[in-house]
């Protein structure tokens, strides 16, 4: 998949600095060291779209970015705020969690959410409570995943199949490595079925 047009938009604080309504959506959720600005920096083939951290929880707002695939639809990827390793009290997990629930349930263009986990650690409560939350609000979500390259290429089928198993899901995840790349076009036919007729909460 080649991406002509990869731009950031805005950032958003709250429901009022959402962009107006535009392009289906596809939102990028998960722990905060997880690898989200690196997946969505790879799978635009682009460096520095979504900037990197070096401080897990330091990305505390939506950023949205504009995405023009060559043969596909417009799309806009969503950065959202990541969780678990973030060094922050509760009120500020609470913040968070404000910021993103309203966005999830209420965005009518949101198509799915992209839920990465790391393979090398089990899923915990964080992502099996994701998972759950997303079935909840009906919307679709693209299990992947993320830095498989530091696995064994022996240990990689039952690593995903216990990940599978684990977070209840009916197929293993999307094995997806940001170095070289692996896995983005798997990911990409998901997005791309994602991206069909509308569904979903009305705005």
């Amino acid at each position: 998949m080649e991406v002509v047009v990869a731009e950031f938009l805005t950032s958003a604080a709250d429901p009022a600095g959402w962009p107006a309504a535009g392009p289906p959506e596809i939102a990028f959720a998960g722990r905060s060291n997880v690898g989200k600005s690196s997946t969505i920096n790879a799978l635009c083939a682009r460096r520095g779209l979504a900037l990197v951290s070096g401080t897990p929880g330091k990305t505390r707002l939506l950023n949205f970015f504009r995405i023009v695939p060559r043969d596909g639809p417009e799309l806009r990827f969503v950065d959202l705020p990541g969780y678990g390793y973030a060094k922050v009290g509760k009120a500020e997990r609470a913040a968070f969690q404000a910021l993103v629930e309203p966005y999830v349930r209420e965005r009518a263009t949101l198509r799915g959410v992209v839920a990465l986990c790391d393979p090398r650690r089990e899923p915990g409560e964080e992502e099996h409570d994701l998972l759950e939350w997303l079935r909840a609000a009906g919307r679709p979500a693209v299990v992947v995943a993320t830095k498989v390259d530091k696995l064994p290429r022996h240990e990689r089928k039952p690593t995903l199949e216990r990940l599978r198993a684990a977070l209840g899901q009916p197929r293993p995840p999307i094995p997806f490595s940001a170095h070289p790349r692996e896995g983005r076009d798997a990911i990409w036919a998901q997005l791309l079925a994602l991206a069909g007729p509308a569904s979903g909460p009305e705005a």
